[in-house]
């Protein structure tokens, strides 16, 4: 079984039910695959919330939308990982947001795990695979 780790924008579209991502989600499960989101995804979405003129209701949707996704932690192993990755890509002189960083770091140690998302930052994490689900 793979993967799939959603990014904050990539989980927003599956909770606004946007540009197609919950059809490729029901596509992932009926194939098999599990779907989830990093801790650091789930606190991005909290901040989105709280910051909104509309925050009960996005609140509420936030919450109801949990049960679609396993939530991964940010572990130790992950924390090593994230710590490696960093420092071999600032040699590189490129920097990636801390998020994006530590979402990569739950995808690669997780294992057999893609990220969607349509960030191409995380195009240059070594190791990493990306893909989008947003319809164009």
């Amino acid at each position: 079984m793979s993967r799939y780790l959603l990014d904050t924008n990539a989980a927003a579209d599956a909770m606004f039910r946007r540009r197609g991502v919950p059809e490729r989600m029901k596509a992932a499960r009926m194939a098999g695959h599990e779907i989830g989101i990093g801790l650091p995804v789930l606190g991005e979405l909290y901040a989105g919330v709280e910051y909104s003129v509309t925050r009960e209701r996005k609140l509420e949707v936030l919450r109801r939308s949990l049960k679609l996704f396993r939530l991964w932690p940010f572990t130790a192993e992950a924390a090593a990982t994230y710590g490696r990755l960093y420092a071999e890509l600032r040699r590189g002189g490129r920097l990636i947001q801390q998020v994006d960083l530590q979402i990569a770091a739950i995808a690669l140690e997780l294992g057999n795990c893609t990220v969607v998302s349509e960030d191409s930052d995380l195009a240059a994490v070594p190791g990493l695979r990306v893909v989008s689900w947003a319809a164009r």
